[in-house]
């Protein structure tokens, strides 16, 4: 039990330093991206507004339909769904926030898929 605090509290320290330089605007919104065991979540925020422009989790009907939600599949499908609706909206370019995770794994697939969907990352 002790470890995973001490895991937990390495990741919020990693995050307060990203979102010192990490930040949206309406051009350029902030792609915040949380992971969990069996599910991975986004959000798009307009940190001037404080507004979330669009979401996706594995939760969604069409991706939890599927079976894959704790893994890199599961995050692919999540990427391509935001992709979608962030292009729904107009927005071509967004700033990523890791939240303090590791650019690997999940976190990574993610990413990947929203610049072969074309979003700027």
């Amino acid at each position: 039990m002790k470890a995973i605090k001490k895991k937990t509290v390495r990741r919020l320290r990693r995050k307060r330093h990203i979102r010192k330089k990490v930040s949206g605007t309406a051009d350029r919104p902030r792609l915040t991206v949380f992971r969990s065991a069996k599910h991975i979540y986004c959000q798009v925020i307009d940190d001037f507004t404080g507004v979330t422009i669009a979401s996706a989790s594995t939760q969604v009907k069409e991706i939890s339909d599927a079976g894959s939600t704790g893994n890199i599949k599961g995050a692919e499908a999540v990427g391509a769904l935001l992709a979608g609706r962030l292009k729904e909206k107009g927005i071509e370019a967004v700033s990523f926030d890791r939240n303090g995770y590791k650019y690997h794994g999940r976190i990574e697939a993610l990413a990947e898929t929203l610049r072969k969907e074309g979003i700027k990352v």
